[in-house]
């Protein structure tokens, strides 16, 4: 994964800025699975800032023209990032798809919507990547009806091992505009965070589980 360090630290900053990220290491959120966490991401919040989501687009159109300049199509993963993947697509002037994360009950039960051609080399994008599970999946889905993915785009990571793992296995390139290390650099320098908020988070990042386990009690 190859950063653009001044945009990564752009980014981040962005994200702080509109509140797209939380940082609790006192209090945690609780994610669906159940775990107890120090941070929260919702990057849809970018949708609602035009000079944010202008810049996001931008950089994720040169990201993907930069690491994968013979993407045919992009494919954006529900529903997080079909607002991006489709202003990425105009951006490059090329068809978007979008997976879902099952296929519809109903109609067509399509788990991929819009025109896939077989064989079309395709860019994923994704608005968050943390295990890489769900993410993934998407990835599987497209190979499974006959595209060649070539990799995929993320606004943001947290890094987690566990993901760069799962990536790897599968086999998948991964690019992202940020990371977990670039914002909590940016939140430090904000005066944020505190130097030991600070080890709070880096030791939630490398054992989620084991950082969540100690608010159970």
């Amino acid at each position: 994964m190859n950063l653009d360090i001044k945009s990564a630290e752009t980014l981040a900053e962005l994200l702080l800025q509109i509140k797209a990220v939380s940082l609790r290491p006192d209090e945690p959120f609780t994610w669906a699975s159940g775990l107890k966490s120090p941070i929260y991401c919702d990057n849809r919040v970018t949708l609602s800032h035009p000079k944010v989501r202008t810049y996001l687009y931008e950089q994720m159109a040169r990201l993907i023209h930069r690491e994968f300049p013979d993407a045919e199509v992009i494919a954006g993963v529900a529903t997080g990032a079909i607002a991006l993947a489709a202003l990425v697509a105009q951006e490059l002037d090329i068809p978007m798809v979008y997976v879902r994360s099952a296929a519809k009950e109903h109609g067509r039960q399509n788990l991929i919507e819009g025109e896939l051609p077989h064989n079309a080399r395709v860019v994923v994008i994704e608005d968050l990547v943390s295990t890489g599970k769900s993410s993934l999946q998407a990835v599987d889905a497209l190979r499974e009806a006959g595209a060649q993915v070539l990799g995929m785009t993320a606004i943001f990571t947290y890094g987690f091992p566990a993901a760069s793992a799962a990536f790897s296995e599968a086999n998948c390139l991964l690019h992202t505009l940020s990371d977990y290390d670039h914002l909590l650099k940016a939140a430090l320098s904000r005066g944020t965070l505190t130097p030991l908020e600070l080890k709070a988070l880096e030791g939630w990042r490398l054992d989620p589980k084991k950082w969540s386990d100690q608010f159970s009690h």
